[in-house]
């Protein structure tokens, strides 16, 4: 695999993305981030778990034989024991992060996805890429987003609205009919996406948080297809400049609302060799 990757914290902030791989595995979470004024119960951070998490799991895919959800749970697991004796676990904002993993072994390409950073495959002879993304967080939230959508983005009442909407969705995380995003509990890998397929069959790969992702789903300026045509052949840097763009000509959200003005963004590009492919998605009543 050849991988090239960009990481950009949004302005004035810390970046709570995490990025890395090996010739043959990669990872990249999205670290869900504590609005201002609201508690986790975590002396670390958001940043400090998306890192210790994202490290373990890329150790765990290069020394272990395990699944990718098995490798998921351990991490999970590992990094809760790293400050269960400091830090409150059992507090509804506990730090959090989406995940994405694939690793190529014998000829096939694992993947898997957890919450709602992106996965899209350049699935050789196929006229559109395929899109893995979990949406059940924006299925949950959108009841609860009109208050905040209706306010400019970065203004006080907005920065409250998004606070009240972020912790009025930590009541439905990591629950039955809510949404899946690793946390404390190992059990949550099993809710994620997952899927094989081989690594001859699909030319490239992208892995974009939700801070890059939005050029295209959020607000609508490329295809997945284009995205893949910038990722390609000017690199994820480009890429992130053209939603900083994006954002920068809508601040206060009137033509895109959104929680955040600017995201942490990541995006990588992984150019493989070179149809069909299946994603496992948890039984209906796993939830």
């Amino acid at each position: 695999m050849r991988v090239t990757f960009a990481s950009e914290a949004a302005p004035g902030h810390p970046n709570e993305d995490f990025i890395a791989s090996t010739p043959d595995a990669l990872v990249l979470l999205d670290g869900a981030g504590t609005p201002v004024d609201s508690e986790s119960g975590c002396v670390h951070g958001v940043a400090w778990y998306a890192r210790s998490l994202g490290s373990t799991l890329l150790a765990g895919m290069t020394q272990g034989t395990g699944t990718l959800t098995e490798i998921l749970a351990e991490g999970i697991k590992a990094v809760a024991s790293l400050h269960d004796f400091i830090c409150d676990l059992d507090h509804p904002g506990s730090p959090s992060a989406t995940v994405i993993m694939i690793r190529r072994t014998a000829g096939v390409l694992d993947f898997l996805v957890l919450a709602d950073s992106v996965l899209v495959l350049d699935v050789i002879g196929a006229a559109e890429p395929t899109v893995v993304c979990d949406k059940r967080e924006a299925t949950v939230g959108t009841p609860y987003r009109a208050a905040m959508d209706a306010l400019d983005t970065g203004s006080s009442a907005h920065v409250t609205a998004h606070r009240r909407y972020v912790e009025t969705l930590r009541d439905h995380r990591n629950r039955d009919g809510g949404f899946w995003i690793a946390a404390v509990d190992p059990l949550t890998a099993e809710q994620a996406l997952t899927g094989t397929v081989r690594a001859d069959q699909v030319r490239a790969v992208a892995l974009l948080s939700d801070g890059a992702s939005r050029l295209v789903d959020r607000f609508h300026l490329a295809s997945w297809r284009q995205a893949l045509g910038i990722l390609e052949e000017s690199g994820p840097d480009e890429l992130i400049r053209q939603v900083r763009e994006a954002e920068h000509a809508d601040p206060a959200g009137s033509r895109w609302p959104r929680g955040k003005t600017h995201d942490n963004a990541t995006a990588a590009y992984c150019l493989l060799s070179g149809e069909g492919f299946s994603v496992r998605r948890p039984e209906p009543g796993a939830e």
